[in-house]
């Protein structure tokens, strides 16, 4: 069931992707082959000694795509005023994860594959690691320059009422159900 509702989530929030990017399965099957194994055993590896990394990936990549799209801004660390310190990413978790899976990524292809794609794979290894279904990622994202605690600004708050919640949502090209997906299994 909990895996299930992870590729709810996920599917949802490939509509928040953006960033004018254009998107496909094995974008990097050229230039770094084995970008998904690497991330792969990363998540795994990291699992099998933290049951709670699969939750706190998916959060990640979620708070992440809600704030400027699928840019990967929320891994930027420029201080006190970076997005990751806004008040609606508290509790946010996982980067020490991706920063291994960037190293280990870097080791064999540096420079060519985006924090922001191995966030999007870490999301999907977090849903099979719960025993959900597994689906292509498609890749190809470009890291975000941008990273402002201010844009977090909109991020849902628990306490914000249901219009509030609702105009977020579709402000991010997002409908009522997928309000009701995302916030009744957040």
């Amino acid at each position: 069931m909990i895996g299930a509702v992870f590729l709810v989530l996920i599917v949802t929030m490939t509509k928040l992707a953006g960033g004018g990017a254009q998107l496909k399965v094995g974008f990097y099957d050229e230039t770094c082959p084995n970008f998904e194994s690497i991330v792969g055993g990363v998540i795994r590896d990291v699992a099998a000694t933290n049951p709670n990394i699969s939750p706190a990936l998916l959060r990640l990549h979620f708070h992440d795509c809600f704030v400027h799209g699928c840019d990967g801004s929320i891994l930027v660390d420029n201080g006190a005023a970076s997005e990751r310190h806004a008040f609606g990413h508290q509790g946010v978790g996982g980067f020490e994860v991706i920063e291994r899976a960037k190293a280990e990524v870097e080791a064999v292809c540096p420079g060519v594959v985006s924090c922001a794609d191995i966030v999007a794979l870490a999301a999907r290894e977090a849903v099979v690691l719960t025993n959900g279904a597994s689906y292509e990622v498609e890749t190809g994202r470009r890291d975000g320059a941008v990273s402002n605690l201010t844009l977090a600004d909109d991020m849902p708050d628990i306490d914000d009422s249901i219009q509030t919640l609702k105009d977020k949502f579709l402000n991010k090209g997002l409908s009522n159900k997928d309000l009701v997906l995302l916030s009744g299994n957040y």
